[in-house]
């Protein structure tokens, strides 16, 4: 079996559980922290200077798990790659503070034997999420004006990897000349 679907972990009401320490350890309330599948932030050229600025910002409160937005990450970076390669700049805005936990229950014949269903059903911390609130920016885009229809098409292959619903702010960025 795999992860859960994305959909399990998407709500923000439950209380956040983030709290790791390495100076403190027995202090942390996560014991052993998952692993992080979101490694790069900044991709492209950020020395060169742009004059437009794409935000990538989300409509509702959402919380997203860090391979999702590894995976938006690397669709909108591969696109941009091939098509304006060195003319763009892109970074992501969040970090996957919030550790998941999960009550990993045991199907099939036998099961029964093994679990002990809602009983100590605190669950193991398994994966590590990032949550937003209403209008906050996921990721930034900054390239030249020419460039909107390929930061576009990338910004667009990058919502289709999260769930949730986002809206694209444009800001033009003042000139240096």
């Amino acid at each position: 079996m795999g992860i859960r679907p994305g959909h399990t972990v998407r709500g923000t009401t439950k209380q956040p559980w983030a709290r790791y320490s390495k100076k403190r350890p027995k202090q942390s309330f996560v014991k052993a922290m998952p692993h992080l599948s979101l490694l790069v932030y900044h991709m492209g050229d950020g020395k060169k200077t742009y004059d437009t600025q794409y935000d990538l910002c989300t409509e509702t409160d959402i919380q997203l798990r860090d391979n999702a937005l590894e995976a938006a990450r690397q669709a909108a970076n591969k696109f941009l790659e091939k098509k304006i390669m060195g003319q763009y700049y892109f970074l992501v805005r969040v970090y996957p503070h919030n550790v998941i936990r999960e009550n990993k229950m045991i199907a099939g014949a036998g099961a029964d034997r093994l679990q002990k269903g809602m009983r100590a059903a605190f669950g193991r911390a398994t994966d590590r999420a990032a949550r937003m609130r209403a209008g906050q920016a996921v990721f930034t885009f900054k390239s030249a004006g020419v460039n909107r229809p390929h930061i576009m098409e990338a910004i667009r292959r990058a919502k289709a990897k999260m769930s949730g619903y986002y809206v694209v702010k444009e800001t033009p960025l003042a000139s240096s000349a």
